[in-house]
Parts: C-alpha cells; sequence; structure tokens
C-alpha cells in the first residue's frame, strides 16, 4: 500500500502555519481539509488543533440532574467524545496514509495530554505509523530545526498526570455543583458551580475579605515639620520617639500626649542636628520572569491575568518570546546572552540599551531559586517583529519581557542614603526633648533601572549639614489617621498565593480566576466576594470543609507530579480522588438541606437593592417567565412596586450604594458588553423626567395620524427612536445605550430625517439617518453584515462563515483566540479590533 506525505500535528493553527513556515523555508501552501486550515510542502502536511480537540464526560444517561443522584457522578463511567468534530475527521483523514506523524503540541503536562490525544485519534485509524514526539520552548528557527532533528517519544506518563486532572476535576466540579444547585434550587443558567481549584481560591477570597470586615480601627496620629538650611531649600521630618523595645516609632497612640507634643513643636523655631549617617545599599537587579512574576509585572501595567497571559501566548507562538508557562527563573547553560543582546543592536527600541549592555567585560545574569528543566524561564528569542505587526497591548508587554530580560544582565544599582536626626530640647516636664528624622535617598548608579523603568526610582531630598547645625522650622503639622484593614488581593497577588499554597498550576491559575468572575462569585477588582461567594464558603467549612481546603487540592497536585515522575498509577490517584469525594458526601447528604437554606439566603442578600420606596420592605432582583430580569419588591402581591432593568446581560449587585434612593448599583454581566447600568431607581427617573426629542414624521402613522419619531430613553436604561403614538403605534428603530446623541442639521434626503452623532469615547460615531441604519443592520442580519465590520471583506467574511462565525453576534461571542486559530492569515488581537468595530 503507497503511503502518503508525512504529518505534523501542533496545539494550534498559527503554532501550525509558524512551524510549516520554518520548516519548509516560508514555501508552504495552505489548503483546507473538512474546514480546517492544512499547510503544505515536498512531501509534509501540517495541521494545528485547538487545544484539546477530544473532551471527557459522563455518558448522556447521566445529564438528567432529577434522575441521577449527584453523588452517583463519582463512580460512573466516563467517555471521550470529540469537542471539534472538523478537526478530528481533518486528523484521521490526513492520518489514514500518513508515512510519519509528528506530534508538536507545547510542551508541558497539558500539551502532553494534548498529544496523547491526537496520537490516539492517529491510532483508531492507522495502526502501524511511526509516531515521534518534538519539543521546544520558543517557535524560533533554531529551536523548530533543532527539536526536528532530534525527536523524542511522548511521556505517556506526563500525559496520564493531565488526563487524571482532567477526570479528577470533572468528577469533582460536577457531583459537588450539582449538589449545592440542586439543594439551593439554583438551575438552568443560574447553578452554583463549584471546583476542585475554585473552592480553596474562593476561601482565600473570603477569608481575606473577613479579615477586613472584623478589623476594628485605631486612631493615631503623626507629627512632621518642615526644616530648612539656609540657602540648601527646605525637607520634611518626623517626630519619632522609642517604644518600649528600644525601636522607633513614628505613630503616636495617645491623642493627649500627640497634642502635647504638637504644642511644643508649634512653638519652636529650629532644630538642631543630632546625628548625620550615610550609607549604600546595592540594588540587585531581579532574576528572569517566571509565569507568575510575569503576571505580577503585567498586573503593574494593567493587564489582568488572563489577558497578560493570553498576550504572551501569541507573542510565543510567533516566535517572539518563550514559552510562558514556566516556573523556571534560572536561564539554560546554553542560553548566550551577548548574542541575544546583539538581535537588538539595530533595534529603534532598544538598540542603545543593548549596546551599553554588551560594553561590559562580562555579563552574567541573574538567577532566581527555582530551576526547572522543561522550560527555561519567559524571555525573548531575538526575533523581532515589525512595527505594525503587534498591536499597542502586545508591544507592550513584548517590551516587558525584553526589557527583563536586558535587567537581569545589567548591573546592580546604587543608592546613598542619608538619615538626618535633629533635636528640640524642651523645657517642659510634660513632654521630653523632642526628636525629628528626615529620610533622603539618591540613586547613585542607575544599573539596572536604566533599562528596565517599571521598579520605583524616585528620589528623595535631604541637603547635607553637619551635626551641631541649626535648622530653621518653617511649618509644623500634625495628622490624625487610623489604622487600616488589608487590603483585597489584585490578580497577581493572589496567584502568587496560590502558587505558595499549591492551589493550582502555572497554567491553570489564572482561568480560575477567571471562572470565579464568570460565575458570579466575585467582583471588581481587585475582586471581592459576593454573598454566593461567602455563603458556598460558609457552607462547606460547616459541612464538608475539603471542599475549600488548600490540603486537598494540593496533595491532589502532588499526586499529578508523582504520577509523571513515574511513582504512582493513574488508577491509584483517580482512585484516591475518588475516596475522598465519597467522604464529602457523607458529610454533606446529612445536611442537604441545610446547605440549601444557607445559599438560599445567601442568594437572597445578593439580590437585594435596597429599600422599596413604596412599602419599605426589600427590593430583589428577580427574574421573569420570559427569561428576563427586572427589580421587585419582597412585598409581593401585597407591594407590586417594580423597575426595569436593561434587557441585555446578567445582574450582579455592586457594592456602592445611590445616595439619593440607599439602593446598590447594578452592573450587567454580557461578557465583551458587560456595562455598569447605575442605580435602577435614578435611571428610571431620568426617563421619567426626559422628554421626548421629536425628530420627523413616523413613516407608519405620520400621514394618517400624525405620528412623530422621537428620541427616547426607556425606563430601563436603553435609548430608541420610537413613535409618539406609543401603543398606538409600535414603530421604533434602536440605538446606542451610552454616548451622548447629537442631533445634526443634516438630513437624509430619502427619510427626510437628521442625521445623528454619538459621542462615546475619543471618536465620535456618525450614525447618521436612523432609518437608512437600521436598513444596514437589518441587510447584516440577511448575510452580508460581517462585511460592514471595518476591517473585514468578502474573502475574510468567507473564512469567518467556514469557521461558524455567521453574523456580528457570532462574532462578539467569540473567543479571538479560538477563531484566530481557525481563521488562516488571522491574529487574535484582529480579533478583539473586529469585536471592538462591531460595538
Amino acid at each position: 500500500m503507497s503511503r502518503g506525505p508525512a504529518l505534523i500535528i501542533t496545539e494550534k493553527d498559527n503554532a501550525a502555519r509558524r512551524i510549516a513556515e520554518i520548516l519548509s523555508g516560508d514555501t508552504a501552501d495552505s489548503t483546507r481539509e473538512n474546514g480546517v486550515n492544512v499547510y503544505k510542502w515536498g512531501g509534509k502536511r501540517c495541521i494545528g488543533l485547538s487545544g484539546h480537540v477530544v473532551g471527557v464526560d459522563f455518558p448522556a444517561e447521566y445529564n438528567d440532574w432529577r434522575d441521577v443522584e449527584p453523588v452517583e457522578l463519582i463512580d460512573a463511567p466516563i467517555e471521550k467524545q470529540p469537542t471539534q468534530q472538523n478537526i478530528v475527521s481533518a486528523i484521521r483523514t490526513l492520518s489514514r496514509h500518513a508515512s510519519q506523524v509528528t506530534i508538536a503540541t507545547d510542551y508541558d503536562r497539558e500539551g502532553e495530554l494534548i498529544g496523547k490525544e491526537a496520537y490516539e485519534l492517529v491510532r483508531e485509524v492507522n495502526e502501524d505509523v511511526e509516531i515521534d514526539r518534538v519539543r521546544f520552548s520558543s517557535i524560533t528557527d533554531r529551536e523548530v530545526q533543532e527539536a526536528f532533528d532530534n525527536p523524542d517519544e511522548l511521556d505517556f506518563d506526563l500525559a496520564a498526570a493531565g488526563e487524571a486532572r482532567q477526570v479528577i476535576d470533572l468528577i469533582w466540579g460536577a457531583a459537588l455543583t450539582r449538589f449545592l444547585s440542586l439543594s439551593a434550587r439554583q438551575l438552568g443558567d443560574d447553578f452554583i458551580s463549584v471546583g476542585r481549584v475554585q473552592g480553596p481560591t474562593l476561601k482565600l477570597i473570603v477569608d481575606r475579605e473577613r479579615e477586613i470586615d472584623a478589623f476594628d480601627p485605631e486612631d493615631y496620629w503623626e507629627l512632621f515639620a518642615d526644616l530648612e538650611k539656609a540657602d540648601k531649600g527646605g525637607f520634611e521630618a518626623q517626630y519619632f520617639y522609642r517604644d518600649e523595645d528600644g525601636n522607633e516609632a513614628e505613630r503616636v497612640w495617645d491623642g493627649d500626649r500627640a497634642e502635647a507634643v504638637y504644642e511644643v513643636l508649634a512653638a519652636t523655631d529650629a532644630a538642631t542636628v543630632d546625628s548625620v549617617r550615610r550609607r549604600t545599599r546595592t540594588d540587585k537587579p531581579p532574576a528572569p520572569f517566571n509565569t507568575t512574576q510575569f503576571i505580577r509585572a503585567a498586573g503593574s501595567l494593567n493587564y489582568s491575568a488572563q489577558r497578560a497571559m493570553s498576550m504572551a501566548e501569541d507573542l510565543y507562538t510567533a516566535g517572539y518570546i518563550t514559552y510562558p508557562r514556566t516556573d523556571n527563573t534560572v536561564y539554560p547553560e546554553d542560553l548566550d546572552p551577548r548574542e541575544l543582546l546583539e538581535a537588538y543592536l539595530d533595534d529603534r527600541t532598544f538598540g542603545e540599551d543593548a549596546e551599553s549592555l554588551l560594553e561590559a567585560d562580562e555579563i552574567e545574569p541573574t538567577a532566581g531559586d527555582k530551576e526547572t528543566t522543561d522550560h527555561p524561564p519567559i524571555h525573548p528569542t531575538g526575533e523581532r517583529p515589525d512595527r505594525g505587526e503587534l498591536s499597542e497591548d502586545e508591544r507592550e508587554i513584548y517590551e516587558l519581557v525584553v526589557r527583563r530580560f536586558f535587567a537581569t544582565v545589567a548591573d546592580d544599582a546604587t543608592w546613598e542614603h542619608l538619615k538626618v536626626v535633629s533635636e528640640i530640647a524642651t523645657e517642659t516636664t510634660d513632654v521630653d526633648d523632642l526628636r525629628l528624622k528626615a529620610n533622603g535617598k539618591r540613586l547613585v548608579e542607575a544599573g539596572y533601572h536604566e533599562v528596565y523603568p517599571y521598579f520605583n526610582q524616585q528620589e528623595t531630598h535631604v541637603p547635607d549639614v553637619e551635626e551641631g547645625e541649626s535648622l530653621a522650622i518653617t511649618e509644623t503639622r500634625i495628622e490624625d489617621k487610623q489604622t487600616q484593614p488589608p487590603r483585597r488581593y489584585g490578580q497577581s497577588r493572589l496567584i502568587e498565593t496560590m502558587e505558595k499554597m499549591g492551589i493550582g498550576t502555572k497554567s491553570t491559575r489564572h482561568h480560575t480566576i477567571e471562572k470565579l468572575y464568570d460565575r458570579g462569585y466575585i467582583e471588581s477588582d481587585p475582586p471581592r466576594p459576593t454573598m454566593l461567594a461567602r455563603a458556598v464558603v460558609e457552607a462547606a467549612e460547616e459541612y464538608a470543609d475539603q471542599i475549600v481546603s488548600e490540603d486537598m487540592t494540593a496533595q491532589l497536585e502532588a499526586d499529578m507530579q508523582a504520577i509523571a515522575a513515574g511513582d504512582k498509577g493513574y488508577d491509584e490517584v483517580t482512585t484516591e480522588s475518588k475516596e475522598m469525594l465519597e467522604l464529602v458526601f457523607d458529610e454533606l447528604t446529612d445536611s442537604r438541606e441545610a446547605v440549601g437554606d444557607h445559599i438560599q439566603k445567601s442568594l437572597k442578600a445578593d439580590k437585594t437593592l435596597g429599600p422599596c420606596p413604596e412599602c419599605g420592605d426589600d427590593l430583589l432582583v428577580r427574574k421573569s417567565r420570559h427569561g428576563s430580569y427586572f427589580v421587585g419588591c419582597n412585598g409581593y402581591p401585597d407591594c407590586t412596586y417594580t423597575l426595569p432593568l436593561p434587557s441585555t446581560g446578567k445582574p450582579l449587585i455592586l457594592e456602592d450604594e445611590c445616595e439619593d434612593h440607599e439602593l446598590h448599583e447594578v452592573k450587567m454581566l454580557a461578557g465583551r458588553k458587560t456595562f455598569t447600568h447605575g442605580c435602577p431607581q435614578c435611571k428610571a427617573d431620568e426617563a421619567d423626567e426626559e422628554e421626548d426629542l421629536v425628530i420627523g414624521v413616523c413613516p407608519d402613522c405620520g400621514g394618517e395620524h400624525d405620528g412623530e419619531l422621537a428620541i427616547k430613553r426607556l425606563r430601563n436604561g436603553s435609548r430608541l427612536v420610537g413613535c409618539t403614538r406609543y401603543p398606538d403605534c409600535d414603530y421604533s428603530l434602536p440605538l446606542p445605550r451610552r454616548g451622548e446623541i447629537e442631533v445634526t442639521d443634516a438630513r437624509c434626503e430619502e427619510h427626510d430625517l437628521p442625521e445623528l452623532i454619538v459621542h462615546s469615547g475619543d471618536e465620535p460615531w456618525e450614525l447618521g439617518c436612523p432609518i437608512c441604519n437600521y436598513r444596514e443592520f437589518q441587510a447584516e442580519q440577511n448575510g452580508s453584515e460581517l462585511e460592514t465590520i471595518s476591517g473585514i471583506g468578502e474573502k475574510t467574511a468567507a473564512k469567518l462563515k467556514t469557521a461558524g462565525v455567521d453574523d456580528v453576534s457570532a462574532l462578539k461571542d467569540a473567543d479571538p483566540d479560538s477563531l484566530a486559530d481557525a481563521v488562516e492569515g488571522v491574529g487574535a488581537d484582529t480579533v478583539r479590533n473586529w469585536q471592538a468595530n462591531a460595538d
């Protein structure tokens, strides 16, 4: 039997395209197989998956929540089913007659599992073909060529560890989610989700909120004086004293004492310098980036963990940085810092810094305290993007990675610190001699700060003074303060804490946080737990602590590492996990009613906005029989007071409260179109008070009944152009919810209506005639919709439809990374731009 071309299978389409370019010398052509991109050259074919294309789930008969008890899921059979049928079919077709198959998925536990899934798909149709495995940490010419020159075998132990995690998460998540949702009678879209990693993470957030709630602030005072040396300028000094342990203390806890000290300070004209101390401090460069520290640094630039990792993955796939999922903080021995720096010598942004670093006689990179053998720390590869190739955000993240590498091979920085202590002699017995201190610092040698400007370089000026010198006191201040509660975890700090506690992995932690947002457990940034989050954690603590215990999930992570090392088997670990879950259900089952009642009370609290203005009972967020949300009184049917809510999204009650109505503000969760609605009563009042602005004649009833079209604001916060004879005439046209609407003097010749401009953001949106605008919208709905979006032409629209994106709504809801993988020649940020233009 004749053999076909060799087949290479990567984890994503953009990786397949990049690898094909490298191995073919940019000669690869693109074709389609079952709607999936295939890159071909010579005797080779390369195809990308879309992450996991095979998923694990229970058989269909276990999907009925009312007939199958949650505990039955623990020992239920688990099936593998294709989740991306078109890709699975393409793999089978290409594998059937392949002469050789190479697995080139990402080099980590999850990537090995995805590779094993591809291996099994190949073996289903071709039992004899040789299958090997290549591994690389950056998709660059050198690493990819070396990997394919030295192929290896699949690591089935590492894949088994990933599969164990997948199966355990399915069982724990499905069984506990079903139990809690049924107990609280929360079904459909409002089910209560909980998982093996979600639980302990949620407890971290809730525990911190408890600390904040329980915090009892204490009053204290701090005192300051502005000192001045003639011709040298002034500086600030702070009063201090020695506490019982002999340590310097600035906070005065006794108000009478603080006032007495201030009276002496305010009545004094000068202070005498008692001591001057100088010291030099060496400021060492940071260690190389691992995943957690990268997320932390990106967080300081206001990128969420999820967004930062998404961009890092795109940069990795494009060949510009190394693999972004790593625990390693030690560069490999074969990394040549000079060679990498030389790659940036002619770069407009980095050239001067690279040149200055290369002037060093020796370049010795810093090293962190964790060294692993899979991936190096995150660093640039030396392959540079063209100026227009990256979005502004991607460029910022790329520069962060490059500059972090520069910092790790730069010199130490040197700071000079100057401490001046001045004294005021007192004659009163109520107050001892007063002492004031001022701490100055000056950057003597910038070192790595020259190339890495992300750390604080602020200097504090204190002039040179000598002991015994008299300094004038020009101003004094006393400040009354209170101790502050601990701060909420920011996303990067939360991920650091999860790492220290062994919760999740470098690949899953940022996804876990996103899930907590998506399920309404947390809101705002830094994350704040909702009442539902508190209820789930409280119920777990009282009835089954293992659900939120970091010990349990950390042990499972350790077991998975043991599987990867060959020290434990897949069956052993999954069996232990099932036994652990059975013990949890032994504790939960007898408390089912109590758990449900507890969660229901908190769900009600999460839906409570404030007092009803008519009867004083609670106003709650309710759901109509048609699935829409509104605000209704808890006293119904005796009180029928209601307020509308927007028709888009799911409402989330915010902490912020309206001062006028004592109602909490509302945010509408709607994916990328999430927005803050505000106080529902304010929105309704604004609509009641705002007069309709007539702009023309109603095309339906204007001739016979003198109907007119007017711009109207509805009580749910939305706007439209509608007939003034409503409800007798229901003619209406949609308008954007946000932005100021300007009615221009320009008029539509066809409809004799003014053209409208919406002012929202930096660029005004020329809406034009509302009837013409709606006609275009209807045309889009009938098939040509995608082509109306800036940046999408006829050919691109055809590609999008092949990928299953048939209209603007589907485009808005699409995951940018997944869609980019499915459409040839399209990057994730291009998709995000289309989505922004669609809005």
